[in-house]
């Protein structure tokens, strides 16, 4: 689920960034560092607003100094029992991996319908059910979070696709009449 989370970042800066362009300096690095980040809670998104820029700090027998930014960002966390989309990543006779923006999920062959079976013959490995559902690298897919786990810089999830409403997603085709 997304969220406008206010968060707080302290940001070292060397003396020869000191100077009129200092706080364009400290935004820019700001984005770099936080979005596209994980605190192994929730993933940053993006910074959409600064709040405040402290006074910089020295640091004494370095010389450097440290801001403190206070900003709001948009941040995703995933929920247990949350649907999401996502797209295969990699099959193998255990299940499969998904990629659902920067959350990899693994849904194992015991969360897969019985009927959608593990093909060992077909290249590329994938599950199907020999009619119209074929569960391959680069599928779309969705998928409803059983459990999140966090590592230092990153989140993982199993996943099911057991339930009514969920599974491969097939394309969806727009018909444009002149």
């Amino acid at each position: 689920m997304f969220f406008i989370h206010e968060l707080n970042r302290t940001i070292t800066l060397h003396p020869s960034y000191f100077g009129p362009h200092m706080r364009d300096y400290l935004i820019h690095k700001l984005h770099e560092d936080v979005e596209g980040s994980c605190t192994g809670r929730y993933f940053i998104i993006c910074v959409i607003e600064y709040e405040n820029i402290t006074l910089g700090r020295i640091i004494p027998g370095k010389g450097d100094a440290e801001f403190t930014i206070t900003y709001k960002a948009v941040v995703w966390r995933p929920f247990k029992g949350e649907t999401v989309d996502g797209v295969v990543s990699s099959v193998n006779k255990m299940g499969f991996f998904a990629e659902v923006g920067p959350l990899t999920v693994f849904v194992s062959s015991h969360l897969i319908p019985r009927d959608i079976k593990f093909d060992p013959t077909s290249n590329p490995p994938q599950f199907s059910d020999n009619g119209d559902q074929i569960i391959n690298k680069g599928a779309h897919i969705r998928i409803k979070l059983m459990g999140t786990r966090s590592d230092v810089g990153k989140m993982h999830a199993i996943g099911s696709i057991k339930e009514d409403y969920l599974g491969y997603d097939m394309p969806h085709y727009v018909e444009m009449f002149v």
